[in-house]
């Protein structure tokens, strides 16, 4: 679970019914997550906040480092699978540079999610 505070408009939220915590998933599957148990969430977005490590061991089955074994990256989008963007990584692994990337990330993600699902 995150260390998220309990701020009053979480708690406001949590009592509508718009927040849920929830530990964290063990397996990212085709349409969301799923934990150990067998309950599974469709989800869209999957926002990954590492706080500036670079903890991408998670995403290995994804196959995106590359042969000398870094993730390419062009702004925030990983080469290898335009769907993954990583904000405060590589060139924008700075506060400005990461506030900066999260802006061009959700450009870029509006776009790929508006966009026609390929056939």
């Amino acid at each position: 679970m995150t260390e998220l505070s309990w701020t009053p408009q979480l708690l406001e939220a949590r009592e509508r019914g718009l927040l849920l915590r929830r530990p964290m998933f063990d397996r990212i599957v085709p349409d969301g997550v799923q934990w150990g148990d067998g309950a599974a969430q469709d989800v869209d977005v999957i926002l990954w906040c590492t706080g500036f490590r670079p903890a991408l061991d998670h995403l290995a089955p994804l196959r995106l480092r590359g042969p000398r074994g870094g993730i390419v990256v062009d702004g925030t989008r990983v080469v290898a699978d335009p769907r993954i963007h990583l904000a405060g990584y590589g060139p924008s692994a700075s506060t400005v540079g990461a506030n900066r990337a999260g802006r061009a990330a959700v450009r870029e993600l509006r776009a790929l999610l508006a966009a026609p699902a390929p056939v």
